[in-house]
C-alpha cells in the first residue's frame, strides 16, 4: 500500500486560492481539496487531533460523494448547493432528520473546524519563537469549536493540547523550508482561508443555517 501523501502548505494555499470565483462563489472542488490538505496536516500531528481529523475526513468524504453523485451539477459551488438543498427541502432547520446529512449541515461542521484551524495557524504565524503552542491551540479551540463540543470532549482536548510540540516543530511540518519560510507561506495562505470562511459565514447567516442541528 502506498504511503499517504505528505502535508504541503503550498498545496493548501493553491486550493483555497482557487476556491473563490470573480462572482465571490466558493467552488466545492478546490474547497474539499484544501480540506484534504488540512486533514493531512492534522494527521501529521498525531493522535492529539484525531477527534477533529476523523470527523473532518468523514465530512469531506460525504461531500465528495454529493459532488460526484446524481445531482453533481447542483454541488459545483457552495451557493448552488445551498439554493438546491433549500429549494428541495433537504435541510432540516430545526431538527435532525432520519435522512443522510445534507450538504449544508456537513459543510457547516467543516466550516466550524476551519475557523479553529484558521485561528490556530494565525497564532503560529504571529507567535514568537518561544510561544507555547498548547496555549495558542487552546485559545483557538475555545474561540471556535469548543462551543459545539460536550464538556467531556472539551476537557480531553485541552489536556491533549498540553503535549503539543514546539512552535518550530509545527512550522517544520509545513514542508516549505525553514520556520521563516513557513511563516511567509502562512502569510500568503491565511487571507485566502479567511476569505472562504467569511463568504461561507455570510451565506449561511443569510439563510439562517449557522445553527443547524
Amino acid at each position: 500500500m502506498a504511503a499517504p501523501a505528505a502535508f504541503s502548505l503550498r498545496e493548501v494555499l493553491s486550493a483555497f486560492e482557487a476556491c473563490v470565483t470573480e462572482q465571490r462563489e466558493v467552488l466545492l472542488g478546490p474547497y474539499l481539496c484544501g480540506w484534504r490538505g488540512l486533514i493531512r496536516f492534522l494527521h501529521s500531528l498525531g493522535a492529539v487531533f484525531s477527534f477533529i481529523s476523523k470527523d473532518a475526513e468523514a465530512k469531506v468524504q460525504l461531500m465528495e460523494g454529493l459532488c460526484c453523485g446524481e445531482h453533481r451539477e447542483r454541488y459545483v459551488s457552495l451557493q448552488s448547493m445551498v439554493r438546491y438543498e433549500l429549494d428541495s427541502g433537504l435541510v432540516e432547520l430545526h431538527r435532525r432528520s432520519g435522512r443522510p446529512d445534507s450538504g449544508c449541515r456537513t459543510v457547516l461542521r467543516l466550516h466550524r473546524a476551519l475557523r479553529w484551524l484558521q485561528l490556530f495557524l494565525e497564532g503560529l504565524r504571529t507567535g514568537g519563537e518561544h510561544s507555547r503552542t498548547s496555549a495558542i491551540c487552546t485559545d483557538s479551540y475555545n474561540a471556535s469549536l469548543a462551543a459545539f463540543h460536550p464538556w467531556v470532549i472539551r476537557k480531553a482536548a485541552t489536556m491533549a493540547f498540553c503535549a503539543l510540540p514546539s512552535r518550530d516543530a509545527f512550522l517544520r511540518t509545513m514542508n516549505v523550508g525553514s520556520a521563516e519560510d513557513a511563516v511567509a507561506v502562512l502569510g500568503e495562505a491565511l487571507p485566502h482561508i479567511s476569505d472562504v470562511y467569511s463568504i461561507t459565514q455570510e451565506l449561511f447567516a443569510q439563510h439562517r443555517l449557522l445553527d443547524l442541528p
